[in-house]
């Protein structure tokens, strides 16, 4: 699906900075920070709207929030069916510390957790560092 396409199915206003962003995700096959999408963009575009979209895609179900080790957040593409403001993400991240990227890992699981009487579940995040297939061989 292209960018345009996947927008108008999320129901999304069609720009061409939506569109770029986007595109930035499609290609990318890993998780990108929001200084990744500043880069890949270029100068011509305005720190606040790409904050703003990526808020915006965040918000619909687009793109998930993939925590980084060093404490940052990246967004990767949701490969699942995400609702507005309820991601249903329970799967591995992980992080290659030779290449840095960052990817999910769909078809691992994070096992089920029993939490104690009051506390109720709202995201699980568990990020794996190591190396991957690409930088293995």
């Amino acid at each position: 699906m292209t960018a345009a396409q996947t927008l108008k199915t999320f129901n999304l206003r069609h720009t061409s900075g939506r569109e770029e962003v986007l595109d930035l995700f499609l290609n990318a096959g890993h998780a990108l920070a929001h200084s990744d999408v500043e880069s890949g963009l270029g100068p011509d575009h305005d720190r606040v709207t790409i904050y703003r979209t990526l808020r915006t895609f965040l918000d619909v179900g687009l793109i998930h929030k993939v925590l980084d080790d060093e404490g940052g957040t990246k967004y990767a593409l949701c490969r699942e069916t995400c609702t507005e403001g309820h991601h249903h993400h329970d799967h591995v991240h992980f992080k290659c510390e030779t290449c840095g990227q960052t990817t999910c890992l769909d078809g691992v699981h994070i096992p089920a957790i029993a939490l104690p009487d009051g506390y109720a579940r709202k995201e699980m995040n568990l990020l794996i560092q190591g190396v991957c297939q690409g930088c293995n061989q």
